[in-house]
């Protein structure tokens, strides 16, 4: 059950009343409220929406720049600068594509910085054999499940 609406509102430090919308939702694990102060006129429903949509690309920001630390842009030039910028934004690509594929696998959605600890951040050795390389891990790491649900979901990470 989900019921989306607007109120005015006045909180005690505001000069004047504003518009709220809120969400109320009955969910399997209990209940989600949600508010959002507004001036927008929009309809609640839709407001809301577009809120819950700009909050999401906020997110994919901070993934950006708190888990790839992508605004870390030191040197004094500016193609240096560019060139760290596009080696963020691969990494972002693949740690987003890792994530995709393990939860179309099943696995509960993660943020990126969890996700790297879990499955780059770790102690490994790389083979380069003649026709494949092989990764080793060790035995006992914290992203160990989440490599073999990766190696399920694509045969071409799976080893022999």
């Amino acid at each position: 059950m989900r019921l989306v609406s607007s109120a005015s509102y006045r909180a005690g430090t505001w000069e004047g009343a504003r518009r709220v919308i809120y969400k109320a939702e009955v969910l399997e694990k209990g209940t989600n409220t949600r508010f959002v102060v507004t001036s927008r006129s929009d309809e609640p429903k839709q407001l809301y929406d577009w809120y819950v949509r700009r909050g999401e690309a906020e997110g994919w920001i901070k993934d950006f720049k708190v888990a790839l630390k992508a605004d870390r842009l030191s040197c004094h030039r500016f193609f240096a600068n560019q060139f760290r910028l596009l080696l963020h934004a691969a990494a972002y690509w693949l740690l987003d594509t890792l994530r995709r594929k393990l939860v179309e696998a099943g696995v509960r959605r993660m943020q990126l910085d969890t996700l790297r600890l879990l499955l780059i951040k770790i102690g490994g050795r790389v083979r380069q054999l003649l026709t494949k390389v092989r990764l080793h891990l060790a035995s006992g790491h914290p992203g160990q499940r989440l490599w073999h649900v990766l190696s399920l979901a694509d045969p071409q990470l799976a080893h022999e």
